[in-house]
């Protein structure tokens, strides 16, 4: 089935082994999906979502592309981006007042040309419902405007992950590598939904392991169970169920807000691998990696690394993300 699609990432991203963070963490074999180099921008792991949300927009006659998030939403300014390289506008809602520092991913959605409007609503949770209210005032006035959730987490957004689940089959077998376990960091469910969706509907063997960042893990489990069915349906793919959808509650202190042992996975990722883990996803997800393979998680394991470079530089910069 052909779905409408725009390149933007440069696939496949490298698929790596981790000799020195087995090394550290007395495990192994350990991988590490490189989707913080997907090479649109800083977008990570949004780049695979927008190929399909822009492809989209794009194939229904939009004019103006919706999207919200926190000033630290990477999907926010990587769908400024992505609206502007189709000749698209991008109204992007924000909750609360505008920020009293720049911060990396509004400042870059800034200058993409995108149509930021803040205090929209009072907090994140909110967005979803204000960005359709926002899309009907724009339809009023004549524009075709295309509206997605946080994060773009659509079975539309999620294609870009079942492909991607096919991705790291195709490397494993290249590399003779039989994944058994696959960790990375959920938000909006969107990302681990298309993964779930791919890795049951291709025939892959690993189990994906999804680690909440925002929500309690139940409903989060049940977010994620609907979008990678919906994703799945779309490709004529068998759906998962229940029990291929593994999500644990990583939430910690809270969104954005690290613990000792968060701490203590960004610097054992920068230090052993170069890799920059931000605190709103990737040094949670890393925490829960860590501690499945204490708890004897089976390997080959690979970390899926989804981005986050502008929120982990600003931290280390002592700025706001």
């Amino acid at each position: 089935m052909s779905l409408p699609r725009i390149e933007l990432a440069l696939l496949p991203t490298p698929l790596v082994r981790a000799t020195r963070l087995e090394r550290a963490l007395d495990a192994g074999p350990i991988f590490i999906k490189r989707d913080d180099l997907t090479g649109f921008g800083i977008a990570g792991n949004k780049a695979r979502a927008l190929e399909f949300l822009i492809g989209a927009a794009v194939d229904e006659g939009a004019d103006t592309f919706v999207a919200a998030g926190s000033p630290s939403s990477n999907f926010c300014a990587a769908a400024a981006m992505a609206a502007r390289v189709v000749g698209m506008d991008c109204e992007l809602l924000f909750p609360g007042a505008p920020l009293s520092a720049p911060a990396p991913n509004v400042e870059l959605a800034r200058a993409a040309g995108a149509h930021l409007l803040f205090g929209a609503v009072e907090t994140r949770d909110q967005l979803d419902d204000a960005v359709l209210e926002h899309a009907s005032l724009l339809r009023a006035r004549g524009r075709r405007p295309y509206a997605v959730p946080r994060g773009g987490a659509t079975a539309t957004g999620g294609l870009g992950y079942a492909l991607a689940a096919r991705e790291l089959a195709e490397q494993c077998q290249a590399a003779d590598v039989s994944a058994r376990t696959v960790v990375l960091a959920t938000g909006s469910g969107g990302t681990q939904a298309g993964l779930v969706a791919g890795t049951v509907g291709f025939g892959q063997r690993w189990r994906v392991v999804g680690a909440s960042v925002s929500r309690p893990a139940q409903p989060m489990a049940e977010r994620v169970l609907r979008l990678a069915r919906a994703c799945a349906a779309s490709m004529g793919l068998d759906e998962p169920c229940g029990d291929q959808v593994d999500v644990r509650d990583c939430r910690g202190p809270g969104f954005g807000l690290t613990s000792d042992e968060d701490r203590v996975s960004s610097h054992l990722a920068l230090a052993h691998e170069g890799l920059l883990l931000d605190d709103y996803y990737g040094a949670k997800a890393m925490s829960l990696f860590r501690a499945m393979l204490t708890a004897g998680a089976e390997t080959p394991a690979v970390f899926w690394h989804t981005g986050g470079v502008a929120a982990a530089l600003a931290v280390l910069m002592g700025g706001s993300s």
